[in-house]
């Protein structure tokens, strides 16, 4: 069996060392023969940086490297072209004025290391000036690779003052590319996310982005026509141990949890690092998301919960999918670009596409809503796996009111500082419960009457629910809050009925629940329930 590449970035490593490689070397064939300036997006640890890698490679000279790969019987030249690479990840970016000494002396080792004598202190002139200079000592075109270019952005989300201030000394420096355009030969810039051009681009306006191109939606990733070419061995091996009963069963346990990653609604990737973890560790986890999820991620849906209802089968146009700016950050796009939602189907009509967005994986949703009940509340892991535990029996034995009871144990571990009076705050909560339980539960149904709040559907049991949050004064009397309760549960058994929410469950054998839930704050909730 071949060797798995896990943490490797280095395509010569990779092709030396006999390790499993998902050759991409068409994709930058065509990119190198295609245009000039290329963006591309892709979440973290999905291969981007391999990618930076073999292209610099194939500007190396060395053919000989790529034996047996697709690049090595076309026509390309291999002709050896001076390379210069940043990787942002590895800038110093604490401050702007941090950000821009890490930049220059990142350059000036380059500087020191051709020999030439720069004089000039900015990063953007000493950029400038160490591409021209090495396009003179080479006689050749410089090619320029940008690894993580957000990186100093991304880190400051929370702090919007920084991540502009990092902004501005970015925009600077990566708009003197244009002007470089006859000492160029190839620029490719990568990153997590993609932010308007006029907010970081807009000095370089002839960057092309793939990062939706039909053509391009397999660059990074494993395809899953590839799993058993390049994985076929290690499944096997795998196999053949009783757990995983046979191959064809592993195999489509291996894309449950995975696989589901799309960029144009019909190519599918499996995420590369989840699955290379899988092989070396022999146990389904959700390694990726255990790598490193962005504060920033659960710090803006603790922000904006209502957003978070709305995930399921999202449309959006790609206008509001493919970039956002720091004060003005769409829910979707983030969670698009970050890896947590990606296309499921895209529908082409007039004018530009609309994309029908869902989470791709059961890894990623499994761990993207168990941190966020563990965020937003102050339940630890093991009290949250118990409560999910007796979740699961009190809807399976339709007990709701055992139901309420762990409920309001849940929002009672709210701290103040969290908490939100507003419906869309216990939707998210209750939602997140739900779906990481595996319950298949839709939230904001829409009928022809109205919106469901949520609807879960078991074998023999469909609930369906509506929500109620009243204001209520802190140290209310006992008789004013039951006045209120009575009126959020009266309103949402109404609304449940007069809707006919239940309708379409009506005739098909199941017991019907109807719950009317009413909140009036973190430590008050009260349910309703009857019985069709």
């Amino acid at each position: 069996m071949k060797k798995l590449p896990l943490g490797i970035q280095s395509f010569r490593e990779i092709i030396e060392g006999g390790y499993v490689y998902a050759d991409k070397t068409k994709y930058a064939y065509e990119l190198i023969n295609n245009a000039k300036y290329y963006f591309l997006s892709r979440p973290r640890r999905f291969g981007k940086s391999l990618l930076l890698d073999t292209i610099a490679e194939a500007f190396s000279g060395d053919k000989e490297l790529f034996k047996g790969l697709w690049i090595y019987d076309s026509d390309y030249d291999f002709r050896k072209h001076p390379v210069l690479r940043l990787d942002m990840s590895n800038i110093a970016h604490d401050t702007p004025e941090t950000l821009k000494d890490s930049l220059s002396g990142v350059l000036r080792d380059r500087v020191k290391n051709e020999g030439f004598d720069i004089d000039a202190n900015a990063p953007s002139d000493i950029f400038r000036n160490l591409i021209e200079a090495l396009n003179k000592k080479y006689s050749q075109r410089v090619v320029v690779l940008i690894d993580e270019y957000d990186k100093p952005i991304l880190d400051h989300l929370q702090d919007v003052d920084t991540a502009e201030a990092n902004r501005a000394v970015l925009r600077g420096f990566y708009g003197i590319l244009k002007s470089m355009d006859p000492y160029l030969r190839f620029t490719l810039i990568t990153g997590v996310t993609k932010f308007t051009k006029t907010s970081i681009f807009s000095g370089l306006n002839n960057l092309l982005d793939i990062t939706l191109t039909r053509a391009y939606s397999c660059i990074c990733g494993i395809p899953v026509e590839d799993l058993d070419i390049l994985f076929r061995e290690h499944i096997e091996s795998l196999s053949s141990l009783e757990r995983y009963v046979s191959y064809e069963n592993l195999r489509d346990e291996i894309l449950t949890w995975y696989d589901g990653y799309s960029w144009d609604g019909e190519t599918k990737v499996l995420n590369p690092f989840g699955l290379l973890t899988f092989f070396m560790q022999d146990r389904f986890a959700s390694f990726w998301y255990a790598s490193g999820t962005p504060t920033f991620l659960i710090e803006i849906l603790k922000e904006k919960p209502a957003a978070f209802l709305t995930l399921q089968n999202l449309e959006i146009r790609e206008s509001m999918l493919d970039s956002f700016d720091i004060r003005k950050i769409g829910v979707a796009s983030l969670l698009f670009q970050t890896g947590y939602l990606t296309v499921k189907e895209t529908i082409q009509g007039y004018g530009p596409p609309v994309y029908r967005v869902d989470i791709p994986n059961y890894e990623v949703r499994e761990s993207l809503y168990m941190n966020i009940i563990t965020e937003f509340t102050e339940h630890d892991a093991d009290t949250s796996e118990t409560a999910y535990l007796r979740s699961r029996e009190a809807l399976r034995t339709g007990d709701l009111q055992k139901m309420l009871d762990i409920l309001k144990g849940l929002f009672a571990s709210i701290p103040y500082q969290l908490h939100i009076d507003r419906e869309a705050y216990y939707h998210s909560i209750f939602y997140a419960v739900m779906s990481v339980l595996g319950f298949d539960m839709e939230a904001e149904v829409s009928t022809s009457k109205g919106r469901i709040d949520a609807v879960l559907e078991l074998e023999d049991k469909a609930y369906v629910m509506e929500f109620k949050y009243h204001d209520c004064e802190p140290g209310a009397a006992p008789e004013v809050k039951r006045k209120l309760f009575d009126a959020a549960l009266d309103e949402g058994m109404k609304q449940i009925k007069e809707m006919g929410y239940a309708d379409k469950f009506i005739g098909s054998g199941k017991e019907i629940r109807l719950a009317a839930f009413a909140f009036l704050g973190r430590d008050d909730i009260e349910m309703r329930t009857e019985t069709i």
